[in-house]
């Protein structure tokens, strides 16, 4: 496998520069060019030495990813399948938001693993499988990909930034926790991405090992854990992982979550058709949430062809969303993205891999 400078953290580049016999300082110069200025090649890196590009060609490369296909939505959203230097696939997807001050804000959701090993029945990518983790390179450059786009011209764009960065995408962020972590502080580092911790926020099914390692973090990221259920029974049969770690050992984890960092968890809910959108439920849900200093985000949910997972009615969605209002939880209505290019997480390459096969 190639060595890729996206791979490496800020110390490893730094020696990396030393051994070709360079000044130190020139590993600043490097990074900058890589995450700053978003270079694609080291012919770019024109304040290098010549002498030093044809070192580091000759020990590294730049990327990681080359995009295969491209998809934009009415509304805003791009999303992307890059194909990884062994041949498989993952997506990206950017959203645009709008803000109070009426000025775009552009949200980059990342992929951690090549497929998903949670095995979650309603969603694309967990029919799937499971095929690796990626590497620190892999994810991050998945960010630098968009923070490109977002300065190319030809794309309608010329200067706009990366605003937030959730790692939503393909795969449980949590089972790939050292190289989520090295991405996460290459991004936030000011010689890497420079982008605030407060401005990534990490979704898992609710692996408890992984959420007690990450409130030992310094950074401030975001949590949100996908829930969809208000019982074991029915989040044994949505979330698998549930029957390893159960609800009545997630919440107290997301309470003591709170506990060691101040920040709230979020909980994200897609809500099904006659699967888990009764009022009844939403009572359910917010007995079980009761106390917790918590945010819970609903989610219109993705149609993947299922008929066993259909998008709950607007109706159903309002009750259930007014249910938890009624009870004094706080929570949120999230419009589903990129609808009209199935935007949910997998769909895109699950069509390559259909006609690919």
């Amino acid at each position: 496998m190639p060595v890729f400078l996206t791979d490496l953290t800020v110390e490893e580049v730094n020696k990396l520069v030393v051994s070709l016999g360079e000044p130190a300082y020139r590993a600043r110069q490097l990074l900058a060019w890589v995450y700053r200025k978003l270079a694609v090649s080291l012919d770019e890196m024109t304040d290098l030495p010549l002498s030093f590009r044809q070192k580091l060609a000759e020990k590294v490369s730049l990327h990681t990813l080359t995009p295969s296909q491209e998809v934009r939505a009415k509304d805003g959203t791009v999303k992307v399948l890059l194909s990884l230097h062994d041949g498989r696939t993952v997506e990206t997807a950017l959203m645009k938001f709008y803000s109070t001050d009426k000025k775009d804000r552009y949200t980059v959701c990342l992929s951690t693993q090549v497929g998903c090993p949670i095995g979650c029945p309603f969603c694309a990518t967990g029919q799937q499988g499971f095929e690796r983790n990626l590497t620190p390179g892999e994810i991050i450059d998945q960010a630098l990909y968009f923070a490109r786009w977002l300065q190319d011209r030809s794309n309608g764009r010329e200067g706009e930034r990366i605003a937030n960065i959730v790692f939503m995408g393909m795969g449980e962020p949590l089972a790939n926790y050292d190289s989520l972590w090295q991405t996460i502080e290459m991004l936030n580092s000011p010689d890497g991405f420079g982008l605030s911790a407060r401005s990534m926020t990490i979704s898992t099914s609710g692996l408890l090992p992984g959420i007690k390692r990450l409130s030992q973090e310094k950074l401030q990221v975001g949590l949100a854990i996908s829930l969809h259920a208000p019982d074991n029974t029915l989040r044994n049969k949505l979330v698998p992982v549930n029957k390893k770690y159960p609800l009545e050992a997630l919440i107290p984890a997301c309470e003591d979550y709170f506990k060691k960092t101040g920040r709230r968890v979020s909980f994200e809910y897609a809500l099904f058709d006659g699967v888990n959108d009764s009022v009844g439920q939403a009572r359910t849900l917010a007995d079980l949430v009761q106390g917790v200093n918590c945010h819970i985000n609903l989610i219109a949910a993705n149609n993947v062809c299922d008929q066993d997972y259909r998008p709950s009615s607007k109706i159903s969605v309002l009750a259930f969303q007014q249910e938890l209002k009624n009870r004094g939880i706080n929570c949120t209505l999230r419009k589903s993205r990129g609808q009209d290019i199935d935007a949910g997480c997998g769909q895109l390459r699950s069509r390559f891999l259909t006609l690919k096969n």
